[in-house]
């Protein structure tokens, strides 16, 4: 069995934070409810990353770490009664959907991860899906408006060549995705805050290529523009957002952040939402104590930033924070750990 490179890069930081929510010692959080600037909705189980529903009217949740035996792990959130429900998935391959040697993974049972949404050539809407269960590999559903509600469609897979973090669909049904410990040989830090990883582009044509010039330190979500030419990509350890010319292939622009950008959305207004923790101090029974979180604004032309949301002082909304999603006039909160999604005012 080839040893799994993202358990051994996880293993220091992701999984320590889904163990600290599990057994503590706990970060010390604010309770549950509505507070001066912000809400707790609690009730979630490790929301890492987030898609809007086709309408925008609710919000697909990838709860890192709560698949497996269980299920795929992708739930429905409804914003209006603040509940979270299991997503419906049934199974009908399709060409054109992935490799066409990649068969549906037992039980339907993923570790999901990174996702993305966007229109698939055959004109219906695709979910991919990073999962980490029973294989490394990139899950592709259709996302369908039944009945019933929303649901979820199996439509097709890639075992990939090694760990995915994020994704981005490409307009051919292909996708570019972060591989952070692509560089690294086994064993070694991946948090150290040098080259790490890279990223890579899937065509059924041509496969995974690795694109030049995408080396940074722990590259992790990835997003790209309306008219794929850009991708955004944020460096997680090097604390900074990259634009990358995905025609010319090479990169653009690099902006500072100051701290550590985990996923990445895209705003109403088309421009980018990052979030993640200010960094870790400190030491928690022999693991790294997370500290705040940021989120921030990114203008995809100049690469200005503007903060929207900083945490000052005293017990945090929400610890391990990985995703911010705007809806209407509310931004939306998750993480790669705990019981938690935190609503805060959008201010333009």
């Amino acid at each position: 069995m080839r040893q799994n490179l993202w358990i051994l890069s996880l293993a220091l930081f992701s999984f320590v934070g889904i163990s600290l929510a599990q057994r503590g010692p706990q970060p010390d959080l604010t309770a549950c409810g509505q507070h001066d600037d912000f809400e707790v909705i609690c009730g979630a189980e490790s929301p890492e990353d987030f898609e809007l529903t086709p309408d925008g009217n609710g919000i697909i949740v990838a709860q890192f770490g709560r698949g497996g035996a269980t299920g795929p792990g992708l739930v429905l959130f409804d914003p209006e009664e603040e509940k979270f429900s299991d997503l419906s998935v049934r199974v009908e391959p399709r060409q054109g959907w992935g490799d066409a040697g990649c068969i549906a993974p037992e039980g339907m049972a993923l570790n999901p991860h990174g996702l993305s949404l966007a229109t698939h050539p055959d004109g219906g809407t695709g979910l991919y899906v990073v999962n980490h269960n029973q294989r490394e590999s990139i899950e592709m559903f259709e996302v369908s408006d039944a009945a019933s509600g929303w649901e979820l469609i199996w439509r097709g897979c890639l075992e990939t060549e090694i760990d995915y973090n994020d994704l981005a669909i490409m307009p051919d049904g292909g996708f570019v995705g972060t591989r952070p410990t692509a560089l690294q040989e086994p064993g070694a830090n991946a948090f150290g805050g040098g080259n790490s990883g890279n990223l890579a582009v899937w065509t059924p044509e041509s496969g995974e290529v690795v694109l030049p010039g995408t080396e940074s330190g722990y590259p992790n979500g990835v997003v790209v523009g309306p008219e794929a030419r850009y991708a955004y990509i944020a460096v997680w350890t090097g604390q900074q957002a990259i634009k990358y010319d995905l025609d010319a292939r090479e990169r653009v622009e690099t902006v500072d952040l100051g701290f550590m950008p985990d996923n990445l959305t895209w705003t109403e207004g088309g421009r980018l939402l990052a979030a993640g923790i200010q960094g870790i101090a400190g030491d928690c029974d022999g693991v790294p104590c997370i500290q705040g979180f940021e989120v921030a604004e990114i203008d995809p032309e100049t690469m200005t930033v503007r903060t929207v949301f900083r945490s000052q002082g005293g017990p945090s909304p929400i610890s391990g924070v990985s995703v911010a999603i705007q809806r209407d006039d509310d931004v939306y909160v998750g993480s790669f750990q705990g019981d938690r999604v935190v609503r805060i005012d959008w201010i333009d």
